[in-house]
Order: C-alpha cells, then structure tokens, then sequence
C-alpha cells in the first residue's frame, strides 16, 4: 500500500523526519551503527517505547536499516540506509545554523 504523499516536497519532508526524535536518531546514526541500547542512553529523555516506535517507522519508511543476529543474546543493529544518508547535508545545515543561533543568543544576552 502506497503512502500518501503531499504535493509540497517541503511537507513530504517534514512527514517523514519532522519529528524531534527522529531528528536525533538521524544525528546519532549519521556516524554508523548503533545498538537499541547506545540509542537510548545517547538520546536524553527518549523513552523505549517512543525509540522503538521511532525506529520501527523509519524503517517502514526506508530511512533505517535493522540487522538482527541470530545469537544469544539477541543482538540487533541499526543503520541508516542509502537514501537515510542523503538526509545527511540536512543534519548538517541544522547543526550549523544551531550553533550560529546559540553565537547569536549570546551577544544578544550581552546587548541586554
């Protein structure tokens, strides 16, 4: 079943990563592989069941790559696919531009 699409490519977007979690699963997954666990402590304040969701979506969506081993215990992995990869210069811009914020906040808080 096909998804639906907004004609906007901005809103096809932010449909698909405009969530903040999934902003900080992308950052956290843009340097590789992560396990559930490293996820979690990485991401603060994210609960399990929100991760989970999260990731189970992402993958649905052909952003997130799941590798399961068949060992004991369970070892799960979680990396971005090729086209999660391309959201990469996107991660970037924000990180820039939140750092030229924070530089701008604070000479602003100097003015004040």
């Amino acid at each position: 079943m096909k998804k639906y699409l907004p004609a906007c490519p901005v809103e096809i977007t932010l449909q698909m990563i405009g969530d903040k979690w999934k902003f900080l699963i992308l950052r956290e997954l843009i340097s590789g592989k992560k396990r559930f666990g490293e996820l979690s402590k990485s991401i603060e304040n994210i609960s399990q069941k929100m991760l989970s969701q999260n990731l189970k979506s992402m993958e649905e969506e052909g952003l997130v790559h799941r590798e399961s081993y068949a060992q004991v215990p369970p070892k799960v992995e979680y990396s971005l696919t090729e086209l999660g990869m391309t959201l990469r210069p996107i991660l970037v811009s924000l990180f820039e531009w939140g750092n030229m914020y924070k530089e701008y906040n604070k000479k602003e808080s100097k003015h004040e």
